[in-house]
């Protein structure tokens, strides 16, 4: 449910690092550097009449210079992605040269428009004013190329945040690129914990914040100390480093990317770190451009003409619906934060988490020979299924979070308020960056990484691990019953505020089930028509989170940070990813959809899961199948719709960001998102192009000819 930045026009990738064009032999003539060097494309929208005397941006023709694409761009382009478009797209290789040349001018075209733009409209606040003059003062003087003062250019009309950022991804880059070639030179380890598998990780754990720069980032070539928030491969040495960092300078000497006598032992020194700045730089000032329109769209994005969209839907959608339940049912299956479903075609639809404590490979196959007698309808087995349930063990699934090529573990300390259940050895927390490390710098820029999201981070590994001198774990699960998990579930609630009631009727159909639960031999007791199986009698367990009998379900803040609503999802989230042996189920946005109707699952599990579901969001029930054991959590239910309504969500224009009430995440801040994010989007998208066809016909030329020998390959 993050605030994710609007995608803005994305410029050729830098890719000519490590040996990316040295196997593409059949691309290259003889003379390599030469050929490369081919002027293919001019681009120049000083010669438009917008730039000639009385012109409306004539003042701004000296910003602006005729840009030479060379040869390599095509080819790098090519590499990078061109062979796969050609591919998805059956195009011949004339048909993909010719639209990387155009893309290629089209991007000319769109910097240098994007410089004048910014020069006379100025930057994304008030403060950034760019005019001719400080352009001009900004290239003046003696640069080491010509690359070098073309960045110069670009980066006057980036503010020191936005260069800073540039450089970083650049450094990041290159250091991504050495990193892949050490591989080859860091001697393979027989038990090298990167062949582990890995379980399934929640959505966006370690995953970098977008707007985080370190000024104090370096390249790393085998002899750096300092290296700020860069991180050595594991079994990286200077030796391994050095050995990579040669193969990447020669294979960007194959490529005519390095001159001869430059110095590389300050690889920022060199034309080609000024030619990938350049590159880096240009990326910037689309992205600022493209910012721009955005923010002239999002000034027409009115609170009318958001609730009209919002009331539109929710009448659409309530007379599509009531026609029609396959189509309810599909769009319900495709529910998520950019994709709402406001009105139900019954109320009793909702999610489910299922966590699955599953038979052991023996238990199963013993359960796999059980037969059904007696003529019961398969209560013989039910029965003998009913003692194998009681032996039933599950552990803690997340070992390879230790062992894995990452470690995400970290020791809890006594400020984390992590949950032992009692057990004093267990100390271990995952994914520190995204629980702990997640929060602004105190100078207020970004931090690293993003906030991990739906999953709370407080329940320690339900085991022990111990790492020896070598970093190496000994891992441990311990087993847990399903009694042990229930009470390792509810504790954990409770630690955090939130009780359960598992002591009354939450459903008229629902019967405690009885003491004997283990040994019960009749499952038709109790049913409507004589003997049917009563589903009532699987059911283990039933209860409900006190807060949503003693206040409503509010679904509009069921992802806002420190609500009952959030904390009860992301803690039984938490608990799916520590036991769950379904693991279809993790990373879901609600879990399971869940129809009143019959449906494709098990019969004990429906009946269980509707049941929750009838019952509303924080309800659970607990119930066997032949797969083991199953903790049925509701996470969302159109029963907990307010009586009266159409819908469980409510708009409000004021919690958008931006807004009086601004509340990250609610329903209302992730609608606006997403409507503001169709509009704005489509609205830049519009003005690029509209940038781009005003001056690119007239204003730009393309040499076929001189890649005529790439455009005649496969012939």
């Amino acid at each position: 449910m993050k605030n994710k930045k609007r995608a803005v026009a994305v410029a050729v990738a830098a890719i000519l690092a490590c040996g990316a064009l040295a196997g593409c032999d059949s691309l290259i003539t003889t003379n390599v550097g030469k050929d490369y060097r081919q002027v293919i494309a001019e681009v120049d929208i000083t010669r438009s009449a917008d730039f000639e005397s009385g012109g409306k941006y004539a003042a701004y023709k000296d910003l602006v210079g005729k840009a030479n694409i060379i040869k390599r761009d095509m080819v790098a382009s090519f590499v990078a992605s061109g062979y796969s478009y050609m591919n998805s797209y059956n195009l011949s290789y004339a048909e993909t040269f010719r639209t990387i040349a155009e893309s290629l001018v089209n991007r000319q075209v769109f910097i240098q428009f994007g410089k004048v733009y910014l020069a006379a409209n100025g930057g994304l606040t008030e403060s950034e004013v760019y005019t001719v003059d400080g352009y001009k003062k900004a290239v003046e003087g003696d640069f080491a190329s010509d690359a070098a003062r073309e960045a110069a250019g670009l980066a006057y009309f980036l503010t020191e945040e936005e260069r800073d950022k540039a450089v970083y991804d650049l450094r990041v880059s290159i250091n991504s690129s050495i990193d892949s070639l050490e591989d080859d030179f860091i001697k393979a380890d027989e038990d090298e914990t990167s062949s582990v598998s890995v379980r399934t990780l929640p959505t966006d754990a370690e995953t970098e914040n977008e707007d985080y720069y370190d000024n104090d980032y370096a390249i790393y070539t085998g002899k750096e100390t300092a290296l700020g928030s860069y991180e050595k491969k594991e079994g990286s040495t200077p030796t391994t480093r050095r050995n990579a960092y040669t193969r990447y300078l020669a294979s960007l000497r194959s490529n005519d990317l390095l001159e001869e006598g430059e110095d590389t032992s300050k690889i920022e020194s060199i034309n080609y770190f000024a030619m990938e700045l350049k590159s880096a730089y240009e990326s910037a000032i689309i992205g600022k451009v493209s910012e721009k329109f955005e923010k002239e769209a999002e000034e027409k994005l009115t609170e009318a003409w958001a609730k009209d969209l919002f009331d539109s839907t929710l009448a659409a959608q309530k007379e599509s619906f009531a026609k029609d339940k396959s189509s309810f049912e599909t769009a319900l299956d495709g529910m998520s934060d950019t994709s709402f479903v406001f009105a139900p075609y019954d109320t009793n639809y909702g999610f489910v988490i299922n966590i699955l404590l599953p038979f052991s490979t023996t238990q199963t196959q013993e359960l796999d020979g059980f037969t059904n007698d007696f003529n019961d309808a398969k209560g013989a087995k039910y029965a003998a299924r009913a003692k194998l349930l009681e032996k039933v063990v599950a552990t803690d699934q997340r070992e390879s979070w230790f062992t894995g090529a990452t470690d995400y573990s970290y020791v809890a300390e006594e400020a984390d308020g992590a949950f032992t259940g009692g057990d004093a050895a267990r100390k271990y927390l995952f994914f520190e960056n995204g629980i702990k490390n997640a929060a602004e710098n105190a100078d207020g820029s970004p931090a690293k990484y993003e906030k991990l999201e739906n999953y709370y981070g407080k329940y320690t590994f339900n085991g022990t691990a111990e790492k020896d001198d070598d970093g190496k774990y000994t891992v441990k699960a311990t087993p847990i019953t399903i009694d042990g998990f229930l009470k390792e579930m509810k504790d954990y609630l409770a630690k955090e505020g939130l009780t359960v009631t598992n002591d009354k009727t939450l459903n008229e159909s629902f019967r405690t089930a009885s003491p004997d639960y283990f040994t019960r031999t009749d499952y038709t007791e109790g049913a409507e028509t004589a003997g049917e199986v009563n589903y009532d009698n699987f059911i283990y367990e039933m209860g409900k989170l006190t807060a949503f009998e003693e206040a409503p379900f509010d679904a509009n803040r069921m992802f806002v940070d420190g609500t009952n609503e959030y904390k009860a999802f992301s803690i039984i989230n938490e608990l799916s990813f520590a036991y769950n042996t379904d693991t279809a189920g993790l990373n879901d946005y609600l879990g399971y959809s869940v129809s009143p109707f019959k449906t494709d699952y098990m019969s004990e599990f429906e009946y269980a899961a509707q049941i929750a579901v009838a019952s509303g969001a924080g309800t659970y029930c607990v119930v066997p199948t032949d797969y083991g054991w199953h903790i049925i959590y509701c996470t969302f239910s159109f029963a907990d719709t307010p009586e009266g309504a159409d819908t469980p969500f409510a708009f409000d224009y004021e919690e958008r960001e931006g807004g009086t009430r601004e509340t990250e995440n609610s329903f209302s801040y992730s609608y606006f998102e997403q409507l503001k994010s169709a509009a704005v989007g489509s609205y830049a998208t519009n003005k690029q192009q509209d940038a781009i066809n005003t001056y690119v016909d007239a204003c730009s030329n393309i040499y076929s000819e001189r890649f005529k020998d790439l455009s005649s390959l496969g012939n």
